[in-house]
């Protein structure tokens, strides 16, 4: 057993383990140490983890911080397991702010700090810097967790600071900050337009602006991770009527978004990027009215043919779909206040 090529049986078999399956299997011997621990064996083992039995939901509040699975024969939490962060903090006080192959980017809202941490292994990197890199204002920044073409872990950072713009790039690599050129129109640093968090999806990082009230601005942003060139795209054409708003999700490397409008009550439309146009695929059927301040409190879940609406504690009502193209469950609205996330377990590393 002192070599395990990537092509031998117990290879295979290895990169189909659960994350924590792996970690235990590193004390095995030196040479599994090894192996299991090449950039070769984490990525395979990645892309092997991203199935619905793997994906796990993260909540914070003021008490505790929990994992629970989703189970898949009812679509219904399971049990919580508590999690202790492995790192300091006031009162649960941390904000999820990007995540990625089980990658989470978070921000200790008490000191500002940037972490990158892989809640099933523990393991946490810090990425903050004396020389004010990685530090994260709420409402003004925009996080996006990405994988460049030669495998390197990066964070994209844009801060909005007293109508100055800067874009910075953490790199896993080589562990350090550098400064890039975005030029963009000057009223997307105005505090009046909310970013989303980064969504990656084919070489691309996506971020929503929208300008915060009725009938106001909507674009989207896109970041081509390899040339670092940043572009604009228009919004999908939803009614402007109301509030407006616009949550990516990755399947299976094709970018949709889930458009909701309304003041008083919500409704959304599912849509699809090709090249730089969107298409629609489907409007929401009929759902039972939801109140803009409930909307925030929920999170959404659409998987194959079905759409669930969750609390923190459970399912609160199904809807049927006829379109089936989800394998996983993805988020159709943002957590309320950066406090949760759906993440895969895998063994996938914050530093090198």
């Amino acid at each position: 057993m002192a070599d395990l090529p990537t092509h031998t049986i117990v290879f295979e078999i290895l990169t189909r383990l659960p994350a924590k399956d792996v970690g235990r299997s590193k004390s095995v011997s030196k040479q599994w140490y090894a192996l299991l621990s090449t950039q070769d064996f984490v990525k395979i083992h990645c892309s092997r983890s991203v199935v619905s039995s793997n994906q796990r939901v993260l909540l914070i509040d003021d008490l505790t911080c929990s994992v629970r699975p989703i189970i898949s024969n009812n679509n219904d939490y399971g049990p919580s397991s508590t999690v202790t962060f492995p790192f300091h903090h006031q009162n649960n006080d941390v904000s999820i702010l990007s995540h990625l192959n089980g990658l989470l980017c978070v921000c200790l809202n008490h000191t500002y700090e940037l972490l990158l941490w892989n809640p099933t292994t523990t393991a946490f990197k810090r990425l903050s810097t004396p020389d004010s890199h990685g530090f994260y204002i709420n409402n003004l920044d925009a996080i996006g967790l990405y994988v460049d073409a030669d495998d390197d872990y990066k964070v994209l950072h844009i801060k909005r600071r007293s109508g100055v713009l800067g874009v910075y790039v953490y790199s896993r690599e080589v562990d350090s900050w550098r400064n890039i050129p975005f030029i963009t129109r000057q009223e997307y640093l105005s505090p009046h337009f909310n970013w989303s968090a980064g969504t990656f999806c084919g070489g691309t990082l996506y971020f929503t602006v929208c300008e915060c009230w009725i009938g106001g601005t909507n674009v989207v942003i896109c970041f081509d991770v390899n040339s670092e060139q940043f572009k604009e795209i228009s919004f999908p054409p939803v009614p402007s009527n109301g509030m407006v708003q616009g949550v990516l999700v990755n399947v299976k490397n094709v970018l949709h978004m889930f458009a909701s409008t309304g003041m008083f009550e919500m409704t959304i439309d599912l849509w699809t990027l090709q090249g730089d146009y969107w298409i629609k695929v489907l409007s929401c059927p009929p759902i039972p009215p939801i109140s803009l301040s409930l909307w925030c409190d929920i999170t959404h879940y659409v998987t194959n043919g079905n759409w669930f609406v969750m609390t923190k504690l459970g399912k609160l009502f199904t809807i049927e779909m006829d379109m089936k193209p989800f394998e996983c469950f993805y988020p159709v609205s943002w957590f309320r206040g950066f406090k949760g996330a759906v993440f895969v377990q895998t063994i996938v590393s914050p530093s090198i």
